[in-house]
């Protein structure tokens, strides 16, 4: 599989994310069009994942990759100040197909709010996979 397949799939979760809650706001675009120019994606190939039929999801393989796009989707989910039900049921079902323990994410549920902006330090994801997975 191509490294692009790999990062369109990579937005493509990061769309589903955004549209749990039925609303896309410019907050929302802006942060996942950052994250894709990071990657060298074009905006029109951006674009067209919001129009068009989703590419097969291919989870990032190292462990390293998986809790980085977790905490991507962290971010995003709470980039709107809100939480859905959808988002937060989405978000667990992403870290699941991730092969993420289910623990460790619900943990990094309940400590968003001792953080500004619910934005929990990489360091601190880091340690709590780390716990539940040694």
């Amino acid at each position: 599989m191509s490294d692009k397949r790999k990062k369109l799939s990579l937005l493509s979760e990061m769309i589903d994310m955004i549209e749990a809650d039925h609303i896309v706001n410019e907050r929302e675009y802006d942060f996942i069009y950052a994250i894709a120019k990071l990657m060298h994606i074009e905006k029109e190939e951006l674009d067209a994942l919001f129009e068009a039929k989703k590419p097969q999801y291919v989870p990032p393989t190292p462990e390293s990759e998986r809790i980085l796009q977790f905490h991507r989707l962290v971010l995003l989910m709470n980039i709107d100040k809100e939480q859905h039900p959808n988002e937060i049921r989405r978000l667990k079902e992403f870290g699941l197909r991730m092969g993420l323990s289910p623990f460790a994410m619900d943990r990094v549920l309940e400590i968003m709010d001792d953080y500004p902006n619910r934005v929990v330090p990489p360091d601190v994801l880091i340690d709590i996979f780390k716990t539940y997975y040694n």
